[in-house]
């Protein structure tokens, strides 16, 4: 018996789909059906999540007769049922966008806290002015980091392991998360508004400004960034999308779909667009950081070494929209 009877009939045992057995498997429904065509065949990796979700070994798998396994009904899934989320992308993807949007308001209070201490008469721990200020900027960059990069790991490490997810979320739910979406974003203006206001209040004052300006603006951004990232996890096309990105043009090649082709070679072309408009905000922020200074902007070009960052994201969005009008 032929590993594709086997894997066609196990699946029928569970009243299971191809693109459900892909999304648990975490590859496309087109490589299901190549396997079920014997067009190409999985991965070890693979064949030991199947053996595991069909519970049974390698060699019956690959060489024995499976074919002869009853209906398992209390396994089965309905043919017509609601897709459900059995990979806890939805759980992954809401903890670690609060992580990240989290870390991203550490670095606005580090950069507040900085400047605060800068003009500060009173040192901390008897540093001096300078010397405290890099302390408060760089232990808050610290913690921030300490937030984010896990998260983002965590992040990167989920999509590995399941590149393709169906999409369970039902139009109501998309829509009540754009609503929240938009209550969002007025909410963070308004604490940006805020924030400015309160500057202008204090302009004066060289050392109140920053703890006037940078707490306040750190939640109003919190609170776009964190709604901004758990609202896009629901675009599961998009999540889809950035799988294919990471195909080789090989794989690319062999892809029988020539629609689903051509979008991931789109996708590798707009990743790397990406990816070099965020190395170039990068290297002009560390530039900022540590040479800025020879610039002699007034206040020192290191207290807005982080704006590089917001305007490459901003920049990234219009490339977004762009190749979407196209």
């Amino acid at each position: 018996m032929s590993f594709r009877d086997n894997l066609q009939h196990l699946r029928a045992t569970r009243n299971m789909t191809q693109e459900q057995l892909a999304m648990l498997l975490g590859v496309s429904r087109q490589s299901v059906s190549k396997w079920e065509a014997e067009k190409s065949y999985p991965e070890m990796d693979k064949l030991l999540k199947l053996c595991d979700l069909f519970d049974c070994s390698l060699d019956e798998l690959i060489k024995g007769d499976l074919t002869t396994r009853d209906l398992e009904p209390e396994l089965a899934i309905a043919p017509d049922s609601k897709p459900t989320d059995v990979c806890g992308y939805d759980e992954t993807m809401l903890k670690t966008g609060h992580r990240i949007a989290l870390g991203v308001g550490v670095i606005l209070l580090a950069v507040g806290a900085s400047g605060f201490v800068a003009n500060s008469s009173n040192p901390i721990a008897g540093l001096s002015a300078a010397a405290g200020a890099a302390f408060a900027l760089f232990g808050g960059l610290a913690v921030a980091l300490a937030l984010i990069i896990p998260a983002a790991f965590e992040r990167s490490a989920f999509q590995k392991a399941h590149p393709f997810v169906e999409d369970f979320y039902s139009p109501d739910e998309k829509a009540a998360a754009q609503k929240r979406l938009g209550y969002s974003i007025v909410i963070g203006i308004a604490f940006i508004l805020l924030a400015l206001v309160l500057t202008a209040i204090v302009a004066n004052n060289d050392q109140v400004a920053p703890l006037a300006f940078f707490p306040v603006l750190a939640v109003g951004v919190t609170i776009i960034v964190d709604a901004g990232i758990t609202t896009g996890r629901m675009n599961v096309e998009e999540y889809n999308d950035q799988a294919l990105a990471e195909l080789s043009d090989a794989e690319i090649s062999s892809l029988d779909d020539p629609e689903l082709a051509n979008r991931a070679r789109a996708k590798k072309r707009e990743s790397g667009i990406y990816g070099a408009i965020m190395l170039t905000a990068t290297a002009i922020a560390l530039f900022l950081l540590f040479c800025g200074d020879t610039l002699g902007l007034p206040g020192g070009a290191h207290a807005i070494f982080w704006v590089p960052w917001p305007l490459g994201g901003i920049a990234c969005g219009i490339v977004a929209c762009i190749r979407q009008a196209r």
